[in-house]
């Protein structure tokens, strides 16, 4: 995905506490988590519908095919 490697994130790290502060920085961690989660559960069904999707219209094209190819 990215390629973050460990000063890069301490960098990161460093400029969020300077500018949340510590008090604020677990709250901050807290709801950065949670919308990832989110994000990535949305992404997840959003790809198993378009699977399905794909899926049901194969199917309707075999059944298709089938009919041409008996008659």
């Amino acid at each position: 995905m990215w390629n973050i490697g460990f000063p890069e994130l301490v960098v990161i790290f460093v400029i969020a506490l300077l500018v949340f502060g510590p008090r604020k920085l677990p709250e901050l961690g807290k709801t950065l988590g949670k919308g990832l989660a989110e994000f990535k559960r949305a992404s997840n069904e959003l790809k198993r519908t378009w699977e399905d999707e794909v899926r049901a219209e194969e199917e309707d094209l075999r059944k298709i095919q089938r009919d041409i190819n008996n008659d």
